[in-house]
């Protein structure tokens, strides 16, 4: 496994490889239960069909300047392939068109020297690995280990529409999205939420094997991924979303780690409708543990990082809310300097 171009153990040690989305393409998919249960459950209906011209054209601006900045820092950038997003797939149970190929994030999860094709919550986005197949064939020819989680059958009945006190997905199989997890060396925070069931926990639980404690978190956020409800910065420092964390709900492992909460975020807007928060303002990509990307608008929150010796490198990201997700849903990194190790 040494040769491996996957060698990831955490959120912060240098980077040396990372996979960036792209926006081309990019469009609303047709509605249907999963996606009104997780993504929309108190609108009756989103127009579906492409992003606008504008968001697109701006979103791409964007994603060259980060590309660049990474570049310009030595570490290589992969993108994945553009893709048709508006033809029709079929299951036994359901057909669907795709969404986006912004969030390498979301579907891939690269732990150790694995990269994972995660059991995804949305119908629309079963088939979304397909753009990274060349770059997942590379991973396989230099010694990563490539898996597949099962594909999940998405049937009506996995949905949750009624009890508002759950989340969103019932537990008939495995099913999560690959940015609910956040890697802490030997130790994986899992967000029990909207787009992963316990039932996930346990399949990467058993699939990662001894070496690995899987934590799942069914107290911080109900809604969906993990990353704009913590972040690790380095060893011992964690920024939180004061909205949903505690001290009461910080997970058990990172009782010991100094807490910095994230200022009030600058919105940056978005086009059609809000597929992120505006707390994508914390969805930072740490190039090194003292160095991180952020959006350029979010001065205060660059003062608290700057304040604990963290260089802020500002870049634009006007179309994150509206194509769902800030630099670190857009952006998979897949190498880091460093080895495997716990920061209990």
């Amino acid at each position: 496994m040494t040769d491996s171009l996957v060698s990831v153990h955490d959120e912060w040690s240098p980077l040396e490889e990372v996979i960036v989305g792209r926006a081309s393409g990019a469009q609303v998919p047709t509605s249907d239960k999963g996606r009104h249960t997780i993504r929309c459950r108190d609108v009756t209906a989103i127009p579906a069909g492409p992003f606008d011209d504008r968001c697109i054209a701006e979103a791409e601006e964007d994603i060259a300047a980060l590309t660049s900045l990474l570049r310009a820092t030595g570490i290589v950038v992969r993108h994945p392939r553009v893709v048709d997003h508006t033809e029709v797939f079929s299951t036994p149970d359901w057909s669907s068109d795709g969404m986006h190929t912004f969030c390498p994030r979301d579907t891939l999860l690269a732990i150790g020297h694995s990269i994972i094709e995660t059991p995804m919550s949305l119908r629309s986005r079963q088939h979304e690995a397909l753009a990274y197949r060349e770059i997942l064939l590379d991973y396989l020819d230099s010694g990563a280990r490539w898996i597949a989680a099962p594909r999940p059958r998405l049937r009506e009945t996995m949905y949750n529409r009624t009890d508002r006190s759950q989340i969103a997905l019932r537990e008939e199989e495995p099913v999560f999205d690959a940015a609910n997890c956040l890697r802490l060396g030997t130790d994986i925070l899992y967000l029990v939420s909207d787009s992963g069931n316990r039932l996930g926990a346990r399949w990467l639980q058993n699939t990662l094997g001894p070496e690995y404690r899987v934590h799942p978190c069914d107290n911080l956020y109900k809604s969906t991924h993990i990353d704009t409800t913590l972040t690790a910065l380095r060893p011992g420092l964690l920024l939180v979303n004061p909205s949903r964390v505690t001290e009461k709900t910080i997970p058990r492992c990172l009782k010991s780690w100094e807490i910095l909460k994230a200022p009030e975020p600058i919105d940056t807007g978005y086009r059609g409708y809000p597929f992120s928060s505006p707390w994508i303002s914390m969805n930072l990509l740490s190039l090194a543990p003292d160095l991180v990307v952020v959006e350029h608008s979010q001065i205060q929150l660059m003062r608290l990082l700057e304040n604990k010796g963290i260089t802020c490198a500002p870049l634009a990201w006007r179309q994150g809310r509206s194509l769902g997700g800030g630099f670190h849903c857009a952006t998979l990194d897949v190498r880091r300097t460093g080895d495997l190790r716990s920061y209990r």
